[in-house]
């Protein structure tokens, strides 16, 4: 064999030679090129082709350490005899790739989960990265702490004792790559058969990943101050998962007299125990910030899971879980073998990002842009709210627009849909679908520029005029 047609791409990523070995090896596989075959020379190839003869040998080279030919002295390069060399041979026609549904995009989009990317720091951010990294410290691509960076978890410790009431120190930390680790972490810490109850409606991420766990779960009724404990009882439940800063989708935020009686239930039997989600305590518009449950136990009955991607960005995959005394044992024993899933980079970031008070000037920030906003939203409604109920507008970032019985929330959808508008319906949420949910849209404002919030509740009134 004195020459071999091979089509080179000069303009291609892939180099040269790896073209020219693809090819070879190709034909190699499918028996163009049979075993005993003599490949041509590199100098009479490299100048076939019109490339360096570096070139060829490189491509040889590669051949010959994954066997395909084998180098015979003052003789060149032949194909080897290699027994059930599997055959690329294409069986049947292959399935077109179905396209996956294209999402469509709206003129105004009122997500409730949604946050204001554009006020993302990205000035202090890169800074931060470039600082961690500026020093050539290899300590910081080996494996850390399985908890979790100790600088950081006495960080979030202080953090979460001065801002939310949170009594813990440092060593009952976990930082994990967002809520679903570390609540399927936790299965390995919880030891025994437990019945879950969740408030309904609900977050259905943590519910279906609990029944994915193979848990038993229940929903608990619930009234205006939250998830009833008289019901909690009825359903003999061990664990309650709650919100009582801001119960999502509902908005609601569980009084004091509430949260006492939770806890007492906690108390009441060994193995009962409350997760608490604090996943948007950072905003609310209507008097102080209230205390984090886990701050009143004295039972240590409260796990605590808090995030950072409400606050900062969704791809911030930073959560941590703060585990009661008792709990802590336990995973040292059965968890603590598992490897942390955040980068130790990532980790010095967020913890100097947070240290260094640039985490504070960046909430009051966003606090500031998500009050304009929410007084926006409540000014544009009002022509609305005499023919519906508003609720939830105390904190977080959406509020919720209760209508009259007679009314259907999937119709307000479509109408919706119909005028551009994206909106959302309470029975999203509704994980049991035994009791009817009045007719209820969430509208978010978060990732929303004020005109945008003006024009799209105009929008929306008028879409919903004739109906209500």
């Amino acid at each position: 064999m004195n020459e071999l047609t091979i089509r080179l791409e000069t303009k291609s990523q892939l180099p040269l030679y790896e073209q020219i070995y693809i090819y070879i090896k190709n034909d190699i596989q499918s028996g163009k090129i049979k075993y005993g075959d003599k490949l041509p020379s590199t100098r009479a190839l490299a100048k076939y082709l019109d490339v360096s003869r570096s070139t060829i040998e490189l491509a040889y080279e590669q051949l010959l350490a994954e066997g395909y030919v084998e180098a015979q002295a003052y003789r060149g390069f032949f194909v080897t005899k290699i027994d059930d060399l599997y055959q690329w041979k294409q069986l049947r026609e292959a399935d077109p790739i179905k396209e996956e549904k294209k999402k469509i995009e709206y003129a105004y989009d009122f997500t409730p989960n949604g946050i204001d990317l554009n006020s993302f720091p990205y000035r202090i951010w890169r800074k931060l990265a470039k600082d961690v990294l500026a020093d050539d410290k290899a300590e910081l691509f080996k494996a850390g702490d399985s908890q979790g960076e100790y600088e950081l978890r006495n960080t979030i410790c202080q953090y979460l004792y001065q801002s939310r009431g949170v009594n813990c120190e440092p060593e009952q930390i976990i930082v994990g790559a967002g809520n679903d680790y570390l609540l399927m972490l936790l299965q390995t810490i919880l030891e025994g058969n437990y019945k879950i109850a969740f408030e309904n409606p609900t977050y259905r991420q943590a519910y279906r990943l609990f029944q994915q766990l193979s848990y038993e779960t229940a929903t608990v009724e619930m009234d205006t101050k939250g998830m009833r404990v008289d019901k909690l009882r009825e359903i003999q439940a061990d664990i309650a998962y709650v919100m009582p800063s801001h119960q999502y989708p509902l908005g609601i935020v569980m009084p004091i007299q509430r949260r006492m009686e939770l806890l007492r239930w906690a108390a009441e039997k060994e193995g009962r125990y409350i997760i608490e989600d604090d996943y948007d305590s950072e905003f609310r518009y209507k008097g102080k910030p209230i205390p984090a449950l886990q701050g009143y136990d004295r039972s240590e009955k409260v796990i605590y899971i808090g995030t950072f991607s409400k606050s900062i960005a969704p791809a911030i995959r930073v959560s941590y879980l703060v585990l009661p005394k008792p709990l802590l044992k336990v995973y040292q024993e059965k968890g603590r073998f598992l490897n942390s899933t955040v980068s130790r980079v990532d980790q010095q970031i967020i913890q100097r990002f947070i240290g260094e008070g640039y985490y504070e000037r960046h909430l009051n920030k966003m606090r500031g842009v998500y009050k304009n906003r929410h007084d926006i939203m409540i000014g544009s409604l009002k022509p609305l709210l005499k023919k519906c109920k508003m609720s939830g507008e105390n904190a977080g970032v959406h509020l919720l627009l209760t209508f009259p019985a007679d009314i259907s929330e999937n119709e307000l959808i479509e109408r919706a849909e119909k005028v551009n508008i994206k909106v959302y319906g309470l029975s999203a949420y509704d994980v049991c679908k035994e009791k009817k949910l009045n007719p209820t849209i969430l509208l978010g404002y978060a990732n929303m520029p004020e005109e945008e919030i003006r024009e799209g509740v105009r929008k929306l009134i008028e879409a919903w005029n004739e109906m209500i």
